[in-house]
């Protein structure tokens, strides 16, 4: 699914790189915790995964596309079609409804509505059902949600139209340890699902045991060892 060959990166400014990684290799399918402490570049190895940022050193593949090759417009279609993010602070629209918050990525990428069986709409409705958010709250503003059920809607969003990769980032750093709990079962359960590879950023190892995979980002980025 995803394959990263000499990756260099440094933000502008900033006066040395942040993230030198010499391979990296996750095979479809699979869950990844990919853990480290705050500011060791987690989100910004994340950016580069999902095509938001490029790197000018080496190569980030996604489905066996450099995302580096791609011109602006077409690295978003692709990112549309293929990458589901969960943002840690969500990145809801607070303006628009639940169920159109869901059913964004849809409109953004034909290939994402024709996974949805039965059509973006049934398919937005049954996610919203399988992270127990009720049928009254679907047409309100995404802003007059609590946090648990913001993350919710971030995640039904994320997963809408069996993309091949969800990324997310922190999710879990707002909730207290009941809700924490139940929103991991329900990503891990839908990924497997729906086949998709999750990569999964947080600084709390008490979750890596629910992964197949574990990876530390300080031992495989370079750059921190020579810092």
């Amino acid at each position: 699914m995803l394959e990263i060959r000499d990756l260099h990166y440094a933000w502008p400014g900033a006066g040395g790189e942040c993230l030198a990684i010499e391979r990296l290799d996750i095979a479809a399918g699979r869950a990844v915790f990919l853990h480290g402490p705050s500011g060791c570049g987690k989100s910004t190895l994340l950016g580069l995964m999902a095509g938001v940022l490029v790197a000018p050193r080496g190569q980030v593949r996604l489905l066996g596309q450099d995302w580096a090759a791609l011109r602006g417009g077409t690295r978003d279609a692709r990112r549309a079609e293929h990458v589901g993010v969960i943002f840690q602070q969500f990145n809801l629209l607070p303006y628009v409804s639940v169920a159109d918050n869901v059913l964004l990525p849809c409109r953004f990428s034909a290939a994402r509505a024709r996974r949805c069986a039965g059509g973006p709409v049934v398919a937005a409705q049954a996610l919203l059902q399988r992270v127990a958010l009720p049928p009254s709250l679907w047409p309100r503003r995404a802003d007059a949600l609590s946090v648990g059920q913001q993350q919710r809607v971030a995640a039904a969003r994320a997963l809408i139209g069996r993309p091949g990769l969800v990324i997310a980032d922190e999710p879990t750093s707002a909730l207290d340890a009941a809700l924490r709990d139940d929103f991991m079962a329900l990503l891990l359960e839908e990924c497997r699902a729906g086949g998709s590879t999750l990569v999964f950023v947080s600084h709390d190892d008490r979750l890596a045991a629910r992964f197949d995979e574990r990876l530390s980002l300080p031992a495989l980025n370079r750059a921190a060892a020579l810092s």
